[in-house]
Parts: C-alpha cells; sequence; structure tokens
C-alpha cells in the first residue's frame, strides 16, 4: 500500500510547467518574423509520457528545445525538475569520430562518469543493433545511416535515467525489435518516475507509448488529454485538411 501511495504522489508531482509560452524567430536574414508557438500552457507530471503530434511545422520540436533550455521565449515561462535531456542534442555526436569514442563522447555529455560508460559500453552497443550486421562500432560515424546514427543516440540517452527525457523522431528508425526496445526503455524510465516527451509522425508509436497527448497547430494548443482520444481526434482534422 506504501508503494501504492509513492506511485500516486510521484504522478502528482510535476516536473515541467509551461505557462502561455511564445517562442517567436527571424526568418530571410532576419526581414520576417515567424511566431512559432503561440500561448502553449500545460503541466507534466513524473512517471508520464506526452506524445506531441501536429502537421508539420505546428510548432513541436520548437517547443521541445524550449523546454530543454536551448530557445529562448519571447513571453512565458518554463519550470522543469533538473535539466532535462533532448536526444541528438545532449549526445551529439561527431561523425569524424567512431562509433566507440561517440559512445564515450555521448554518454560524458548526458551526464555519466567514465566508469558509467565503461560499465554500460556493451548495452549500449547491442541496444542500437547497429553492429548486428558487422562491426560498425569501429567506424566514423559518417559512414552510418541516418538511422543507425538515431539508433545510437537513442541508445545512448537510454543507457541512464532522466528527470525530464525529451525525444524527436527517434523511434521512427530501426526495425520492429529495435522499436520494441525502445519502448519497453521508456516503459522503465516511467516506471522510474521519470517524465518522457515523444515527438512523432508515427501515430500508433504515440498511443502504443504514451497515455497522454498534446496536439498543436500553427503554434497554438489543439487539444490536451489521453493519446488515444487526441489521436483519433487529430487523425479527423488531418483527413479534412489534406
Amino acid at each position: 500500500m506504501a508503494e501504492q501511495d509513492r506511485l500516486e504522489q510521484d504522478r502528482q508531482t510535476p516536473t515541467v510547467i509551461a505557462d502561455d509560452v511564445h517562442i517567436t524567430y527571424k526568418v530571410q536574414g532576419g526581414a520576417r518574423e515567424v511566431h512559432a508557438v503561440k500561448g502553449v500552457t500545460f503541466v507534466a507530471h513524473k512517471g508520464e509520457a506526452i506524445g506531441l503530434i501536429g502537421s508539420n511545422g505546428s510548432g513541436k520540436s520548437t517547443l521541445l528545445k524550449a523546454v530543454a533550455g536551448l530557445l529562448p521565449l519571447a513571453r512565458g515561462h518554463v519550470y522543469a525538475q533538473g535539466q532535462p535531456s533532448l536526444l541528438g542534442v545532449n549526445a551529439a555526436l561527431m561523425n569524424d569520430l567512431t562509433g566507440e569514442r561517440n559512445v564515450t563522447l555521448g554518454g560524458l555529455a548526458m551526464g555519466m562518469t567514465h566508469k558509467q560508460i565503461r560499465e554500460r559500453y556493451q548495452k549500449i552497443v547491442e541496444f542500437s543493433g547497429i553492429d548486428d550486421k558487422g562491426d560498425f562500432i569501429t567506424l566514423p560515424m559518417r559512414t552510418y545511416s541516418s538511422g543507425m546514427a538515431a539508433r545510437l543516440r537513442f541508445s545512448i540517452a537510454a543507457a541512464k535515467s532522466h528527470d525530464v527525457l525529451l525525444i524527436d523522431e527517434a523511434l521512427a528508425t530501426g526495425d520492429a525489435a529495435f522499436q520494441r526496445r525502445s519502448k519497453a526503455r521508456i516503459a522503465e524510465l516511467r516506471a522510474r518516475a521519470g517524465t518522457v516527451f515523444l515527438v512523432s509522425h508515427n501515430n500508433k508509436a504515440i498511443t502504443e507509448t504514451c497515455d497522454r497527448a498534446i496536439w498543436l497547430e500553427a503554434g497554438t494548443m489543439r487539444m490536451d488529454g489521453p493519446a488515444n482520444e487526441v489521436v483519433a481526434v487529430y487523425e479527423e482534422y488531418a483527413k479534412k485538411n489534406k
């Protein structure tokens, strides 16, 4: 019963609060300003997996970068527990270095110690699956396909626990086996009271991985609720606006 009470308390503990968030940026040499995110407000809690859905250019990736502290806000506030980790940015890998060396650099960038990286190295490589058809881990990253690089980034990030992990399209890469491993790892992170945000154009991945979804359209939040319900409404909208 005590464990159940703790889990219930965790679910009520905020990890990210976005309060009337507005994000603008300049394009065409500063001649035009784009209002990319317009007054988005939400509260994320421990143990939640939240999918961000919407059309191309709706502000999903921009919002993730703001939550990670990588983009300034024009107006509003973002409050976060600890330092949110944006997959692919925190573990920024270098094309001229081998996959092996990049595991070390990426692990350090994600906040792991050298000892932790050594202990988890083999599992990181196995999880990524990039050596299933050859010794790719010893080759420079520039020889990898975009999918292989994305899988390695996810594997590095997944090797540690996060208060808040932000994932942008990483689950779109890899075969069915890798996607199953990725979803299982996200479930583990949530079980440890981590919060996961997932941007994906694969609505099935959202409904299978997330319990909640936020739909953005043209920078505005259109809906926030149970993933199945939000995805169903969004898909109906998308059909009518092809």
